[in-house]
């Protein structure tokens, strides 16, 4: 699978930034910090999410912690990183240190932040609301620092 490329120009023109978030399975948080960048950045960021093993098909209780969040998850599926290797990234963002250790080399040097998050996989409903908004309050001011973003 190949994900399109973007070259669309951000507000007032400023390029848009490309992020990766990565984690193992991509199925809970990789899935839900895509959806959150993505509405919390608006045309600013492109985000993109990937596994480095990725999952059948994204958990269902991420699904409706984004849905009771009034996030979109239309469109959300999993992807093996190697769907994205030759895309323009701007910022790898690894949430768990699986992926971390397993990050893989990308094209060209690409700035990277680990920001590690409680995988919530096989957990009530609950577990995967407290991750969401774990997610929403460390990773977009985390983001908006490595892009330089205001």
């Amino acid at each position: 699978m190949h994900i399109r490329k973007s070259a669309q120009p951000g507000i007032a023109g400023s390029p848009v930034k490309t992020v990766l978030v990565l984690c193992t399975g991509n199925s809970c948080r990789s899935q839900m910090a895509e959806a959150i960048l993505r509405h919390e950045f608006g045309g600013r960021v492109r985000a993109l999410s990937a596994g480095t093993s990725p999952q059948p098909r994204v958990a269902d209780h991420a699904i409706e912690a984004l849905r009771l969040a009034g996030l979109p998850a239309e469109g959300l599926h999993p992807k093996d990183v190697g769907a994205v290797l030759d895309e323009p990234i701007d910022l790898v963002v690894t949430v768990c240190d699986n992926a971390r250790e397993n990050c893989p080399v990308f094209p060209r040097q690409v700035k990277t932040v680990h920001l590690p998050f409680h995988d919530p996989h096989g957990e009530p409903l609950a577990g995967f609301v407290r991750v969401r908004d774990d997610i929403r309050a460390r990773l977009v001011p985390a983001v908006r620092a490595a892009l330089a973003l205001s």
